[in-house]
């Protein structure tokens, strides 16, 4: 399977637009961002947990990082409420699953194999949010203001998830759950709309797939 898998390319995906697909395990189901691969595979995937759903125990050989958007994610290591962003490296595995309900944002089989750093934070309030930082990537959480214009530099590529509020960019409006991704060697910019936007942002880490 392969979804909006030329990275070379800019890329949006509008939350409103796109159907939930089911997945193997019942209760779950998928907005699929981006995907090279069938079930195991490089993946940038929106996922919604109904209340009491759960996948099997697995492990991620590629590792995982999650964002949750809605609800309490739920594993081994404990709950996971909104807010909560977590990186899981290579080799790390877990019973995923929302006994209440959930909804992540979360991509696989993107880390560096050698990485084993493990994260665990939260989104606090507002104000800008460094989530992660290493020698391939920055993850961090911005708020901009209403109005703000904001430069996009996506010298090693740039993926940008709106949590709250919105933005335009490139004459394109994201709203809620909205993702955009540009290609390496860009630079554009965005403007914040009316009530601003809290956006998830990835930087630096696409240099390789083009």
């Amino acid at each position: 399977m392969r979804i909006n898998a030329d990275f070379s390319k800019r890329v949006a995906v509008h939350f409103d637009e796109t159907d939930w697909v089911a997945s193997p395990s019942a209760g779950v189901e998928r907005k699929m961002l981006d995907r090279i691969g069938a079930e195991v595979a490089r993946a940038t995937t929106i996922v919604r947990f109904a209340p009491g759903s759960a996948f099997a125990p697995h492990t991620h050989d590629g590792g995982e990082e999650f964002l949750v958007l809605d609800g309490v994610f739920q594993d081994e290591t404990g709950d996971f409420p909104v807010g909560s962003y977590v990186r899981n490296p290579p080799t790390t595995s877990h019973t995923p699953s929302a006994s209440l309900g959930a909804t992540i944002l979360v991509k696989l089989h993107q880390f560096d194999p050698d990485d084993r750093t493990s994260v665990r934070r939260r989104i606090d309030g507002k104000g800008d949010v460094q989530l992660f930082k290493d020698t391939n990537e920055t993850v961090e959480v911005q708020t901009w203001a209403p109005g703000e214009e904001v430069l996009l530099d996506a010298t090693g590529g740039l993926e940008l998830f709106v949590i709250e509020g919105g933005f335009t960019e490139a004459g394109e409006g994201f709203g809620k759950w909205d993702w955009l991704r540009l290609p390496p060697g860009t630079r554009s910019s965005a403007q914040a709309g009316e009530q601003g936007a809290l956006v998830w942002i990835k930087s630096g880490h696409l240099t390789g797939m083009v």
